[in-house]
């Protein structure tokens, strides 16, 4: 004969199964008897079972969209913009970069370019915009310039290209690192211009350069499709600039003191 106690035991293991059917992933074993506990204590009617239900299970899902949002965008580990050091370039546009940084440029399409020497933190700034535009809902997507052209270029037939081509395409903002730090092809320069002409007025890029426009030809030599790449994202864009000396050159003057320092101290 089956107690209450077992009765209750396999309702309980029927509810799990359909809430794991259904996707409801809220209630899952661990949680379960606490929400069953809650409830009682509380005498929460049917209603109020349903809302709290429901209300628990959106929470959920919302936790786990941020979560896949994250892992897909790529950001990986990064520095936050409390610990960027305004003062140390020797020029930087402070108010454009938070506005930036809040993501709205995203909602419009609009793009973001950030220029300047090596070890200014450009991809700092550029993957804590993409965190934040994450955490606003976007799906994003950070790669480095020659990471996604090589993907691109090594694709042997029209199908494969155009899968991968789909990929870089279909976040709502792609954040393209370090152009200008090696030289392509024409072929390459073709891949990166269907990549933005694909995008153009319609989801949002975020390029970080060394050089200035002027100076991309030298990046993608002899390519014709140069100045019509560049056109497309200047247009509807905030170009920022940032100069002075290299972070990392100046830490490792530090480091290079520091020790001095501590040798003479021996």
């Amino acid at each position: 004969m089956t107690s209450r106690n077992d009765t209750k035991e396999i309702n309980k293991d029927v509810l799990l199964s359909l809430f794991k059917t259904l996707g409801i992933r809220s209630l899952e074993d661990d949680n379960f008897d606490a929400f069953i506990a809650v409830a009682d204590k509380k005498q929460w009617s049917t209603i109020d079972i349903l809302n709290h239900l429901a209300s628990q299970e959106m929470i959920e899902r919302e936790r786990r969209s941020l979560a896949w949002r994250l892992r897909d965008s790529r950001i990986g580990n990064f520095s936050p913009m409390s610990d960027f050091d305004w003062d140390w370039p020797k020029k930087i546009n402070r108010e454009t970069i938070e506005q930036l940084l809040l993501a709205n440029f995203v909602e419009r399409g609009d793009n973001a370019i950030l220029v300047g020497t090596q070890g200014l933190g450009k991809s700092m700034i550029a993957k804590n915009i993409v965190h934040n535009a994450v955490h606003k809902g976007h799906t994003a997507l950070f790669v480095q310039a020659s990471q996604m052209l090589v993907d691109l270029g090594a694709q042997d037939s029209t199908t494969g290209l155009e899968r991968r081509l789909k990929h870089y395409v279909k976040p709502k903002l792609l954040c393209i690192d370090e152009i200008g730090y090696l030289s392509y092809d024409q072929r390459a320069a073709d891949l990166i211009f269907q990549v933005v002409s694909r995008r153009y007025e319609n989801k949002s890029i975020i390029i970080t350069t060394n050089l200035a426009f002027n100076d991309w030809p030298t990046v993608f030599p002899g390519a014709t499709s140069v100045a019509s790449l560049i056109d497309r994202l200047i247009h509807h864009s905030e170009i920022t600039l940032i100069e002075g000396e290299s972070y990392r050159k100046r830490q490792a003057k530090h480091r290079k003191a520091a020790k001095k320092r501590k040798g003479k101290s021996k």
